[in-house]
Formats: C-alpha cells, sequence, structure tokens
C-alpha cells in the first residue's frame, strides 16, 4: 500500500503533475499495491490537476476526500472513492461507520455542495488564500531572507521553511512558542532522519494579515536568538 497526498501535500506544498501521478499507478499495479490517495487540499486552490482515481481504470486507488478544511472544523464528513475488491470490502464496513456520523450534518452537507452558495464559498476562499499566502510569502523573503521556502504553492494553508543548517528546529519553535506564535517542526514529517531543519508556517487560521505580518516578525527574533 502506497499513500500520498498528491494535490498540495503537507508539508511542503508540492503538486505531482499528471505524468508523475501516471507513473505511481504504473509502479503500484506492477506491484500489486493499492494506492491511497487522500486529496484533502482538493478544494484549496483552483488549480487542482484531476485526481488519480480519475485516472485509475485497475482499482488500485482508494481515494478520501473531506470537507473539514475546505468548510469548517466541525463539518467531520469525508468521502471514499473505490472499485475492485477495495470497494467491496469498504462498503461492509461503511454500513456500520455511517451511523456514527450525524445525519443532519450529513444532510446539511449534501444541501450545501447542492446549491450556488458552494461555487462562491470556492471562489472566496481561493482569493483569500492567494492574499494570504503572498503576504505571508513577502514577510517571510523582507524579515527571514535566511529561511528559504520550498517552494510557493498553488493553494493551501502552508508554508514549508528551510532552515540555516546551524540552526536547532527545536530550539526555534519553542522560542517562537514563548514569543506567541506557533509552528510546526519538520522533523515530525519524516520517517527517518531529516535532510536538515524545517518548520512549517501556516496563513489560512483565524489571524489576519496584520497578525499575520507580526508573527513573522515575532518568529525573525526567534531566530535571530537561536542562531
Amino acid at each position: 500500500m502506497f499513500c500520498t497526498q498528491p494535490t498540495l501535500h503537507n508539508p511542503t506544498g508540492a503538486t505531482l503533475p499528471r505524468e508523475r501521478r501516471e507513473q505511481v499507478l504504473q509502479v503500484a499495479r506492477a506491484a500489486g499495491a493499492f494506492v491511497i490517495e487522500d486529496d484533502f487540499a482538493r478544494y484549496l486552490t483552483g488549480q487542482a490537476t484531476p485526481p488519480m482515481v480519475s485516472m485509475d481504470e485497475h482499482g488500485v486507488v482508494v481515494y478520501i476526500a473531506s470537507l473539514t478544511k475546505v468548510l469548517s472544523p466541525s463539518m467531520r464528513v469525508a468521502a471514499v472513492i473505490a472499485r475492485g475488491p477495495a470497494a467491496h470490502r469498504l462498503r461492509a464496513s461503511q454500513l456500520v461507520e455511517s451511523f456514527f456520523v450525524a445525519r443532519p450534518l450529513q444532510e446539511t452537507a449534501v444541501e450545501f455542495l447542492g446549491s450556488g452558495a458552494w461555487g462562491r464559498h470556492l471562489s472566496a476562499l481561493h482569493a483569500e488564500i492567494a492574499t494570504r499566502r503572498d503576504a505571508l510569502a513577502a514577510e517571510l523573503a523582507r524579515r527571514m531572507p535566511r529561511a528559504e521556502p520550498h517552494l510557493l504553492p498553488r493553494g493551501g494553508m502552508h508554508l514549508w521553511l528551510r532552515l540555516p543548517p546551524e540552526v536547532d528546529e527545536t530550539a526555534l519553535v519553542e522560542e517562537a512558542r514563548r514569543g506567541g506564535v506557533l509552528v510546526s517542526p519538520g522533523r515530525m514529517y519524516y520517517p527517518s532522519e531529516p535532510p536538515g531543519p524545517r518548520i512549517r508556517v501556516t496563513h489560512i487560521a483565524a489571524a489576519n494579515l496584520a497578525e499575520l505580518s507580526e508573527g513573522v516578525r515575532r518568529l525573525a527574533e526567534a531566530l535571530d536568538r537561536v542562531s
């Protein structure tokens, strides 16, 4: 089994191009393996690549999507798409699991997704994400030029930063926390030894643009103190 987030990967923000997705499917078919496509961020961009499940003709992909990130943290409604043997096994368990999701919540999700408000919500969300992403990237470049972004993602919630090799990321995360700024340490995202210090910073939270700027200022001061 191979688990992947091909669209706006967390934490790097990378998106696999169509050619790379087809390569993954070819390798999985040759190995007799399943691909778990975690498409949690599909609606956090207006430029999403077609999902791998749409390219799958052999029942290799088990596709997972959710409304939690795009609508509300309390909207705990998700979708699973699968074919063939995987679908049969998942359907049997889903008959039981679906009883634990409140029906009013499911009905609310269905009504909203079928209304014109869904499209308007996505348009507003994509514009806000772009504004926040660009503002955060500009502040980081101005105040923390030593912290290099992995890339500027086409959407999503995070920026993935490479720190100077001499920086202790654990110390930076703790120093930032004491200054009122929460960032994620990079080490937790690697299954083995990381290639160097990294942190994940988030822009689509409760903070407004002024608070994002202030957060970067405090983070830059924390970086200076631990360097």
